[in-house]
């Protein structure tokens, strides 16, 4: 493995998403970008806030915060912009950050317990152990937790 490929594995992006603190692996994130138009449309999924234009790209805004939290956001200072794959596809997918953006370096922890799927491991950052998420976990939790609210079925 070259010092580059080891410096990408070890750099996160610590963000703040419903008031709550958690890392995401860098290389998945493409970029942050400041608040742009939501552009709502009727749908029948609550896991979708709306879609963003950026690049040409026509971009889901996923909120994960009620995953995450237990709330969902009123505001946002940031989209985060990363790329999901999904089988031999990938697509992008943006989630909308409550709070500042940080690039930071450590090595990645198993996640502590039974967590959720989407935990994938815990970093030290400073004097705080921060959850690092899975943005493909993620997004499939949210999307199965809406599916499930829809049909009356409890999540698993």
């Amino acid at each position: 493995m070259t010092a580059a490929n080891n410096t990408a594995q070890n750099s996160f992006i610590v963000v703040q998403i419903g008031g709550r603190k958690l890392a995401l692996r860098a290389d998945v994130v493409t970029e942050l970008s400041a608040p742009v138009r939501l552009h709502a449309f009727p749908h029948t999924s609550r896991a979708v806030l709306g879609v963003i234009i950026r690049r040409g790209r026509i971009i889901p805004v996923y909120d994960v915060a009620p995953l995450l939290a237990g709330r969902s956001l009123l505001t946002q200072r940031f989209y985060l912009v990363a790329r999901r794959h999904i089988g031999q596809a990938s697509e992008f997918g943006a989630l909308p950050v409550s709070g500042e953006c940080e690039l930071v370096s450590g090595e990645m922890q198993p996640p502590a317990g039974d967590g959720p799927a989407y935990i994938c491991g815990t970093l030290a950052v400073g004097e705080q152990s921060l959850d690092v998420v899975d943005f493909d976990a993620l997004v499939t939790s949210q999307e199965s937790a809406d599916d499930a609210a829809g049909s009356g079925e409890v999540p698993s």
